[in-house]
């Protein structure tokens, strides 16, 4: 199976694996879709880690199948008469990259190599992101005369400076690590043998955590950031109430003052 879907105390693995380059065609799309749906609904599964096989994270969409199938039928998909391809849902394409998914559980990006086209369109729906020296980044598609249409050039003029976005954009050159780490793009730069420790690392530093404190966490940033400020905050206090009301609100401050760990239900 080219997606591999692993749960090991409470964190998700998602290994997206198609040598060479982890190219994705319309079945690829469905099975990742799949298993960010799993991973939703899952209420053991609190944090995911996302990486790739070989010398690359994922280059998004094959070029070979996947952008010729979409082209030819163009028209058609923008006037809603395409729903499927191949028996595959074209929804599926945007969800594997986490556009406009309303996904509040955390997800760290292990990015072992190329993190280019509808992988990087993806890591922009990704809360943290940790990578090897040789991994780089791109959203090339202007130079294949292509739209980057995964949520890119919504996410990423929020996410990092805009003149530093801009130039990412409108140049789509291939930058290096240490440049996207000094963007502000991605957390860390680790050596390529410490990658996936410290992904597990970062994901037992969140699982510590109570799981719905860190999701309600996660939906505040997310609708805030779509919404004005006074508004943001009218948000930010209704998904508050609805924390402080949970079983895990309970046990953090008795644990406390009884000087134990928590035992976190996620109620």
């Amino acid at each position: 199976m080219p997606i591999h879907y692993e749960k090991d105390d409470h964190v998700v693995r998602v290994t997206i694996d198609r040598p060479p380059r982890n190219a994705l065609d319309m079945y690829h799309f469905r099975d990742l879709a799949q298993a960010w749906r799993a991973f939703k609904d899952d209420e053991d599964a609190w944090v995911a880690i996302i990486t790739g096989t070989g010398e690359s994270f994922c280059v998004g969409a094959d070029l070979k199948t996947f952008i010729p199938q979409v082209t030819a039928l163009q028209k058609e998909i923008a006037a809603g008469g395409v729903k499927e391809i191949d028996g595959c849902r074209l929804s599926d394409s945007t969800y594997a990259v986490l556009r406009n998914v309303k996904l509040y559980k955390p997800i760290i990006a292990a990015v072992n190599g190329f993190c280019v086209a509808g992988g990087m369109e993806m890591l922009g729906g990704v809360d943290i992101r940790i990578a090897c020296p040789e991994a780089s980044f791109a959203v090339m598609e202007p130079k294949r005369g292509l739209f980057a249409g995964g949520g890119t050039t919504v996410r990423l003029p929020r996410q990092i400076p805009f003149p530093q976005a801009m130039e990412f954009l409108l140049c789509a050159d291939r930058i290096p690590a240490q440049r996207a780490l000094e963007m502000g793009l991605i957390n860390q730069v680790v050596p390529g043998d410490e990658l996936l420790d410290a992904a597990y690392t970062m994901a037992r530093r969140i699982t510590v955590n109570a799981p719905l404190a860190v999701q309600a966490t996660k939906e505040s940033v997310l609708r805030g950031l779509a919404l004005p400020l006074d508004e943001a905050y009218k948000v930010e206090q209704e998904i508050g109430h609805g924390v402080f009301m949970t079983e895990d609100a309970k046990e953090g401050p008795k644990a406390f003052a009884e000087k134990r760990e928590p035992v976190w239900q996620a109620k």
